[in-house]
């Protein structure tokens, strides 16, 4: 256990949700992300669509959110930077940043990622479950990286955007960490060795990321903690698993929190089981989810089990922050 010279004090600490969901609508309401910042987080990634959302849609959804922040300054901030972050810390706000599951919404011009950049998004996949022009996903065959997909991680790195391979498949993200010149992380993934899933992680993958000094966020989805159970303990099962085969610099938190599970975003026209294959143990409508509010209990649970200070205030957010902060540029 710690000793008194080395508490660990919840509210001083950077903690980073890496990967959450609102509703994909235009127009959006963002008032439920105060539950992250009532629960003490400091920032948090908010998804604005997937590889079968409509680039009209996401577009819509970016500048909803960025209308909506924007009116919302007293507690809310968009992050550009990891100073941005700082200060929301400072003024007691909930910092907000954009991620992507895929590149389909690319439209295979490159040009696009800047411009996503530039709108708030510091953090993306190249495939959501299921291959494109780019990548394979974790569905399906996997054949790696194309060669338009190995030049869109090197703009990716150069552009400042976090190199993120969650719903990849595995050899796609190995390629992924072979070539990328910055860390590469997994936003919310869990281990696979405790839970087979395909959206979990091999041991491989693990290794590969810890190599790139990357960080692994584990994920709150019961179905990927096992037994759809979201008990603090089952999450930090998964958390000591890394901690133990690769360090716990390399272990982070993306709860992937769905704020309204009873609303779908898949477009009509698009096959649910494509999208979401049936596998053992998981479906949409009935999967738990550990909730934002859980964030305190999931530090006390890191002291309980005797890691140290700098362990548990990287494990909470500031993993992920020296990531970005190597990565993200300062505009």
């Amino acid at each position: 256990m710690p000793n008194d010279g080395d508490a660990v004090h919840y509210n001083d600490m950077i903690v980073w949700d890496s990967h959450t969901c609102l509703p994909l609508l235009p127009g959006l309401d963002m008032s439920p992300l105060d539950r992250h910042r009532a629960a003490g987080a400091t920032f948090v990634h908010v998804n604005v669509g997937m590889d079968y959302t409509p680039l009209d849609l996401i577009m819509r959804m970016i500048a909803g959110c960025r209308e909506w922040l924007a009116r919302q300054s007293n507690h809310f901030l968009l992050a550009s930077s990891v100073a941005d972050i700082e200060r929301a810390k400072r003024e007691g706000k909930l910092a907000v940043a954009f991620d992507l599951e895929g590149s389909i919404m690319l439209q295979d011009d490159m040009a696009m990622l800047r411009l996503f950049r530039d709108l708030g998004v510091r953090q993306m996949h190249l495939a959501y479950n299921r291959a494109n022009s780019n990548s394979g996903g974790c569905f399906g065959e996997d054949r790696g990286l194309s060669e338009p997909g190995r030049e869109m991680v090197r703009r990716i790195n150069e552009l400042g955007i976090l190199m993120d391979c969650s719903h990849m498949g595995e050899r796609s993200t190995l390629d992924v960490m072979t070539i990328s010149e910055k860390p590469v992380i997994f936003s919310h993934a869990n281990v696979r060795a405790l839970c087979n899933h395909p959206r979990n992680l091999t041991d491989a993958q693990i290794d590969a990321c810890a190599a790139t000094d990357g960080v692994v966020g584990i994920c709150g989805i019961g179905p990927f903690l096992g037994s759809n159970d979201i008990t603090t303990e089952s999450l930090l099962c998964h958390i000591d698993y890394i901690a133990e085969r690769v360090g716990a610099r390399h272990v982070g938190l993306g709860l992937d929190y769905v704020f309204d599970q009873s609303h779908s975003d898949l477009p009509e026209e698009e096959d649910h089981d494509y999208w979401y294959p049936p596998t053992p143990g998981f479906n949409l409508k009935t999967m738990r989810i550990k909730p934002p509010e859980d964030l305190p209990d999931i530090a006390a649970g890191l002291v309980a089990r005797g890691y140290s200070r700098a362990d548990v205030c990287g494990i909470m957010g500031a993993n992920f922050q020296r990531v970005a902060a190597v990565t993200w540029p300062e505009i």
